[in-house]
């Protein structure tokens, strides 16, 4: 994958009426600072141009779910006065959506049955951007519905290229660095990168706001965007919090979490991990305000991730 530096004046400046951002985090536990700051990245970008601002819950991955995470993750957001528009999504209602966009693909002759398993993939593929590199195994094999597998994408050659708002432009030979890639698993449960992009679509989604880490998903969720005729949003990566090992502060990495108390009390913390002001106010909903009137995307800084001790 290869950057490049983006234009200068490069903004969130638009037409407020179509402006529709998103924050979409997995209730596969609670709230951590990773993930406030891409709430309030999100919400800043979207609240400075008077544009509307949505919650996704992700929770396609039903086993990696946790009771009750999702509800506990929308009390933090309100306990910070990131209010949202309209009803909060979940995919795992879904369900259906995604089928659909399936069968169109399937009638373009755009998917395939794969029977291969991880550990055949891992004995004959070569690494890629993010793990092995399928070799195509099942491509051309016209298997039928009924084999046990995992469905993929045609993945046609070239470079898939765009302009990310803060990282510059991104070029990606999608086919060389991941390879057909899966749409649904062979458990039968639908992908990330399908269920992101039917949903973005859905719902509208012009600009995406989020962590470098997801950086280099995105050329494969454009070619998945172009397969199924969507438009393609504007995207943002900003840098991932880190901690002094340099692994990224997650629910795996065991980052603390954020509840109703401390969660509005490390929004200055957000604020600056962003290189934004922190604006003296008596109250999250205050300190919100001013921020997005004060809102700079182009103060974050250009790198993909950023050290970062909330209680340290």
């Amino acid at each position: 994958m290869v950057l490049t530096p983006p234009a200068s004046g490069a903004s969130s400046e638009g037409p407020a009426r179509t402006y529709h951002g998103r924050f979409a985090p997995s209730p596969s536990g609670p709230l951590h600072f990773g993930s406030l700051v891409a709430a309030v990245a999100s919400w800043l970008d979207a609240r400075a141009v008077g544009g509307r601002w949505s919650v996704r819950i992700e929770d396609v991955d039903a086993p990696r779910t946790v009771p009750g995470a999702a509800d506990a993750i929308l009390r933090v957001l309100e306990a910070c006065a990131l209010e949202w528009d309209g009803p909060v999504l979940r995919q795992s209602e879904r369900g259906a959506i995604y089928d659909q966009a399936l069968a169109t693909l399937r009638a373009a002759g755009e998917i395939y049955r794969c029977r291969c398993t991880r550990r055949e993939i891992a004995d004959s593929a070569l690494r890629g951007i993010e793990g092995v590199v399928y070799p195509g195994t099942c491509r051309d094999l016209g298997l039928a519905s009924e084999v046990p597998g995992a469905l993929r994408l045609r993945v046609p050659p070239g470079i898939v290229a765009f302009e990310d708002r803060l990282q510059g432009c991104i070029e990606q030979d999608v086919a060389r660095e991941v390879g057909d890639f899966v749409l649904e698993r062979r458990d039968g449960l639908h992908a990330y990168q399908l269920a992101v992009v039917v949903d973005d679509a859905e719902q509208g989604i012009t600009d995406v706001v989020r962590g470098a880490d997801l950086l280099a998903s995105t050329p494969r969720q454009i070619l998945l965007q172009r397969a199924l005729g969507h438009a393609t949003p504007r995207y943002l990566h900003f840098p991932i919090a880190v901690d002094a090992r340099g692994e990224k502060l997650s629910k795996q990495s065991l980052a603390p979490a954020l509840d109703l108390q401390s969660a509005a009390a490390a929004l200055p913390a957000a604020l600056a991990f962003l290189g934004q002001e922190v604006p003296a106010a008596t109250n999250a909903r205050e300190l919100l305000a001013e921020a997005a009137r004060r809102w700079d995307p182009a103060r974050i800084e250009r790198v993909a991730a950023r050290p970062f001790a909330l209680f340290g």
